[in-house]
């Protein structure tokens, strides 16, 4: 069998399973177990594939006919110019969720120290993506699920951001560094539990349920941090958020509610409310 034919009988099989973008996945995973450029598989195409590449491209043709996500597939993805370990352990970070990072960036100066959290950090990608942008700054993470938090410091690790981080396993209710953080940010279950069902497989069948799962009506960790972050933040720092599309209007209240000011939100590249900045007032 030639590349071209593999990539073909690819093709066809994750439209048959409903893969929108069949013929790029197809590429990607022929590319992955090749060992091959795009551009080299298509200078290849008529050449005979080994058994054994055959063998891997079709296994994981398989993985991804059944709705895996691909970046689970490949092992890694990308998130605000770095490449990230993905895999069930934790969330897998989105291109949406830049916008949360460029939010947080500029709550905090380049040129000063300051002492990042991250509260249910997952893969540690924002966290890590605010450290590789602001070299002076510190950060921790906040984790209650192990798997997620041995993620994050493999993440960070291989990013050779270890040294400016440490991974705090637990809630953020046990969390005792509320007073010492510049910046607060947070990408935190925020799906409603009845609207759940109807998430599209990869992300309802392999996304930790405790990264999805927000509650009866998807704000039960606003509620919880910004009620924790109102008692215990130090004067003039930042809390930011990433939301659902239609949680504008509720978070901003909560926040408003508790004292919060300079409330702005901002939207991602898809047009939807993303990411709320706040702080904690000087009085």
């Amino acid at each position: 069998m030639t590349y071209d034919q593999l990539m073909a009988d690819g093709t066809a099989r994750l439209k048959g399973a409903g893969i929108v973008n069949a013929r790029l996945e197809s590429r990607w995973l022929l590319a992955h177990v090749s060992g091959c450029q795009h551009s080299e598989l298509i200078s290849r195409g008529s050449d005979q594939v080994p058994e054994q590449t055959i063998a891997a491209f079709l296994d994981r043709l398989s993985r991804r006919e059944g709705r895996e996500p691909m970046q689970h597939i490949l092992g890694t993805t990308e998130f605000y110019g770095l490449e990230f370990l993905s895999d069930a352990r934790a969330l897998i970070p989105r291109p949406d969720s830049e916008i949360v990072v460029e939010t947080a960036l500029e709550c905090i100066s380049r040129e000063q120290p300051a002492f990042i959290a991250d509260l249910g950090m997952g893969s540690g990608c924002l966290l890590a993506a605010l450290l590789a942008n602001r070299p002076l700054a510190r950060g921790e993470g906040v984790e209650a699920s192990d798997a997620a938090a041995t993620l994050a410091g493999e993440n960070l690790t291989r990013l050779g951001l270890a040294d400016r981080s440490l991974v705090h396993r637990g809630s953020w209710t046990g969390w005792q560094n509320w007073a010492e953080a510049d910046l607060i940010i947070s990408n935190p279950p925020y799906i409603a539990s009845a609207e759940i069902e109807g998430l599209m497989p990869e992300v309802r069948e392999y996304d930790p349920m405790s990264a999805l799962d927000g509650g009866k009506d998807g704000l039960d960790a606003y509620r919880e941090i910004i009620g924790l972050a109102a008692q215990g933040m130090k004067q003039g720092a930042w809390l930011v958020f990433e939301i659902g599309f239609d949680q504008k209007e509720a978070v901003s209240a909560l926040l408003d509610q508790a004292g919060f000011d300079e409330i702005t939100c901002r939207k991602d590249l898809g047009g939807n409310d993303r990411s709320i900045a706040a702080k904690r007032p000087i009085v």
